[in-house]
């Protein structure tokens, strides 16, 4: 029997990578995004056919309790469980805190915090009834250090990592595994705010003289799941030794 993955923020970037990566090893995929419904679609239509494989979309703000709750209903109606949760979905504004309006912060910190709390409520239940599963956050190094400028996607990301160590901790002896992948600089479309000078010079800074990519994250997501269960509550960096 398919194990199933939902992933949020599944049209582009790293949660494309891991849809992909989920769906040559046989995982049945439950896939959303909020803005990118063409994109979503002919990516589920690329597995379909390439991989044999079973793919649900959603088209939604997962900062909205009421659309992850629907989105997971039919994911487990639909496949009769939810094996792996990613939490992907995010989104960054770069500038001063003092620049920024309330409005700003709220819907940064309903995509990127709020959503796992949702996802996880909606799903954990599930896994705790079958004694399996795994969760992982895709959070940033940024939730561990900071980073001037961006705050609030710094707050997010530091408060995805103590849920992250917290919920392993409650769900260990459920035989469920929580655990997040703190991201350094990767190549995707959220780095788009840099110019190629600054983001050349961003490399320079980095061990690895450049970015990730996101078949990297994907291929670290598979070693998590591909790994031990006594692998829990913990935040793996993963940044080419850059901070």
């Amino acid at each position: 029997m398919k194990k199933t993955a939902l992933i949020t923020g599944a049209s582009r970037g790293i949660g494309e990578a891991i849809a992909i990566t989920l769906a040559e090893n046989g995982y049945n995929l439950s896939l959303c995004c909020h803005n990118s419904k063409v994109q979503l679609e002919a990516l589920a239509s690329n597995i379909r056919n390439h991989y044999g494989v079973n793919v649900l979309t959603h088209i939604g703000n997962v900062g909205d309790f009421a659309f992850v709750k629907g989105m997971v209903d039919n994911t487990l109606e639909n496949f009769g469980g939810v094996d792996v949760l990613i939490n992907n979905a995010g989104i960054s504004q770069v500038g001063l805190l003092t620049d920024m309006s309330v409005e700003d912060w709220n819907k940064i910190i309903s995509t990127n915090l709020s959503s796992v709390f949702y996802t996880s409520k909606c799903i954990v239940p599930s896994m705790v009834s079958k004694k399996n599963g795994h969760i992982i956050q895709i959070s940033s190094v940024w939730g561990n250090a900071g980073a001037s400028c961006e705050v609030a996607y710094s707050a997010c990301k530091g408060g995805i990592n103590a849920f992250t160590k917290a919920l392993g901790k409650e769900l260990a002896p459920s035989h469920i595994q929580v655990n997040a992948i703190a991201c350094g600089c990767i190549d995707t479309s959220m780095n788009d705010c840099f110019s190629e000078d600054e983001k050349s010079l961003l490399a320079e800074d980095i061990p690895a003289g450049r970015f990730g990519t996101p078949q990297e994250v994907a291929q670290m997501v598979l070693a998590i799941l591909n790994g031990p269960e006594y692998l829990n509550a913990q935040v793996i960096t993963l940044d080419g030794g850059w901070l």
